[in-house]
């Protein structure tokens, strides 16, 4: 089979397309034969050297397949089933990819490979982050940076189904056309304009009860100063870089705010809950009320290709790999 292998961390060009022995399942465990894998800022980071991982490694934690074996004592799946997983599972920038049966998500029939692993990862997390995180509810304001990206896209469409009033950020017009037709309240095109001052005028002074803030470094600052009394900033990314320690000092002056760094591994801790937020997930696209953008596709001896494009901040949806 073939897979992509690192090395050592750094640039895009240290991930090398290569042969490997196609691997086995043990117990407990299913080989699936991989269709589509999800391209995430996390297998960027941990690419760059931003995040410490083992080496080598193959990176990827997203995609959908057919299960082509079985490990000892696997009953929830048989050979032939579709199956896929959005978090972890290491190793999917691959042919085939060996998966515990516990973190595979089976597929319904109505929704491709290629959806399925569009919409894992980033679906589950705008998921957790709109109805666990900061719970939206009718009437309640949130600010979402990076809008028109894979995940924010979801963001938007999750809020606006609770009843959020949604404040888009984005960096082009392009992007803000997407973001309108996803249901945005109002777009602020950060290129343009000041993305504080619009969201003080949209909210009269109040300020927004939550901001969802993937980008980090770039937008952090003006984020607090985005928040109404008791908000929460809500910083799930960093495709900007990361935010220099914060006083907590700060939070009681600007208004008493709240603050979170949640990750999905905290909000798919259990089996049940990992399926109950991808089926959500699948419900949504099944009833054609969630709608998964796919920016490109590209073979996975492309992958340096689909970094810089996904660093780049020029995509507006999912990138795939297609072995």
């Amino acid at each position: 089979m073939k897979r992509i292998i690192i090395t050592e961390q750094g640039e895009p060009s240290v991930m090398r397309y290569e042969d490997a022995p196609i691997p086995e399942p043990g117990a407990g465990q299913a080989r699936l034969k991989v269709e589509a894998i999800g391209v995430n800022y996390i297998d960027t980071y941990q690419r760059g050297g931003q995040y410490k991982v083992a080496l080598p490694f193959t990176p990827g934690q997203e995609a959908a397949g057919v299960i082509d074996a079985l490990g000892d004592g696997v009953s929830d799946f048989k050979v032939g089933d579709r199956a896929a997983f959005g978090f972890g599972v290491p190793d999917a920038y691959a042919d085939y990819v060996i998966a515990p049966v516990e973190k595979l998500i089976p597929v319904p029939a109505g929704v491709e490979s290629r959806i399925a692993a569009a919409a894992l990862l980033q679906g589950m997390t705008a998921h957790y982050l709109t109805h666990d995180t900061f719970p939206l509810q009718t009437g309640q304001s949130a600010l979402i940076h990076a809008a028109a990206g894979g995940t924010g896209q979801l963001i938007v469409q999750m809020a606006k189904m609770r009843g959020a009033f949604v404040i888009a950020t984005v960096g082009s017009a392009a992007k803000a056309e997407i973001a309108r037709k996803l249901g945005a309240d109002a777009v602020i095109n950060y290129t343009e304009q000041d993305f504080e001052a619009e969201v003080r005028r949209i909210t009269a002074g109040a300020g927004v009860d939550v901001v969802y803030d993937s980008v980090g470094k770039d937008t952090f600052d003006k984020s607090l100063n985005c928040l109404r009394r008791r908000g929460l900033m809500v910083l799930f990314g960093q495709s900007s870089g990361a935010i220099q320690p914060l006083d907590p000092q700060i939070l009681n002056a600007k208004g008493s705010l709240y603050l979170t760094r949640p990750s999905l591994a905290a909000y798919t801790a259990t089996r049940d809950e990992l399926l109950r937020r991808a089926s959500d997930v699948f419900d949504g696209i099944a009833r054609n009320t969630l709608h998964i953008a796919i920016d490109r596709e590209l073979p996975l001896a492309h992958a340096a290709d689909a970094h810089i494009a996904l660093q780049s901040r020029g995509t507006a949806g999912k990138i795939l790999l297609i072995p």
